[in-house]
């Protein structure tokens, strides 16, 4: 390893103690620190602050120093390079972080010789299509979510699969999410948790206003088109960002990606073993 990424919380008083106890490791070790020019007063004494566009090309792998939302911005950040993320939780949960803060300079130390595996996970590309207005183009590690701006009312969504009518949903929003994302919004949905590393979609309706209330689970060859077909605007959130609101008309495509993201696991621990342990699951 010649160069690390960083990627701080700065709202995490741990996650910022974690990144100068990384940046000592990387001093010790001869390995450059880089930070990205828009992470503003997150940069370690002695890091290389470099372009936006340029991070991901000059570092050997990026840490994520803080909770799942920052592991989402990190990738969002870095895609779509294939370095490797690796998630140090520095916040509660941590269900995509590799490591505990504890485990911060042991981790490095297997990171530097190697020893780790790389997971390469769905991402949902979503494009926007919006009458008289330019094509955009999102991209999300977890999910892609279309729900009410405002409380007492529904959406009412019209929902083709590869561009034959499926259903109408009125609903207080739809998720689409990756099997990454299977245990972040839509597993508060009750959808169903998926194995990451699966290449596949799981459309599941929030609080539907209908009979059908079961998501659907869709190869990843299979394209989502969801229509907002009243004039009740729909809040578009990709990986929890909002990207702006969604008027008559409006049509959301979602597939998987061409492109996976590299996101680094903890050799010898499977999927179900992380997942034990991330919910505290007793053995019987």
């Amino acid at each position: 390893m010649q160069a690390v990424g960083l990627v701080v919380n700065p709202e995490r008083p741990a996650a910022l103690a974690l990144a100068d106890r990384a940046a000592a490791w990387c001093s010790q070790h001869a390995i450059s620190v880089h930070v990205a020019a828009s992470e503003h007063g997150l940069h370690p004494t002695g890091a290389v602050v470099v372009a936006d566009a340029e991070f991901a090309a000059g570092v050997d792998l990026v840490l994520s120093l803080g909770g799942d939302g920052t592991m989402l911005h990190t990738v969002a950040l870095v895609y779509p390079s294939p370095v490797p993320v690796v998630g140090i939780n520095g916040g509660q949960l941590g269900y995509l972080n590799a490591f505990e803060a504890s485990e911060l300079e042991t981790a490095l130390d297997r990171l530097m010789t190697g020893d780790f595996s790389v997971q390469a996970r769905t991402v949902v590309e979503c494009v926007v299509e919006t009458p008289g207005q330019p094509t955009q183009r999102w991209f999300g590690l977890n999910e892609v979510v279309l729900e009410k701006p405002d409380s007492g009312r529904v959406v009412r969504l019209e929902v083709a699969i590869n561009g034959v009518a499926f259903t109408t949903y009125a609903a207080d929003g739809v998720i689409v999410a990756t099997p990454t994302g299977s245990t972040a919004y839509t597993f508060s949905v009750r959808g169903p948790i998926v194995s990451p590393t699966a290449r596949l979609l799981v459309l599941t309706p929030v609080s539907p206003h209908m009979l059908f209330d079961r998501s659907l689970v869709l190869a990843a060859e299979e394209a989502i088109q969801l229509s907002v077909i009243d004039d009740r605007s729909v809040a578009l959130f990709v990986d929890g960002r909002r990207c702006g609101e969604l008027g008559a008309g409006a049509r959301v495509t979602c597939r998987v990606a061409d492109a996976p993201a590299s996101i680094v696991a903890p050799s010898g621990l499977g999927f179900h073993e992380i997942l034990k342990a991330k919910f505290a699951l007793p053995d019987r």
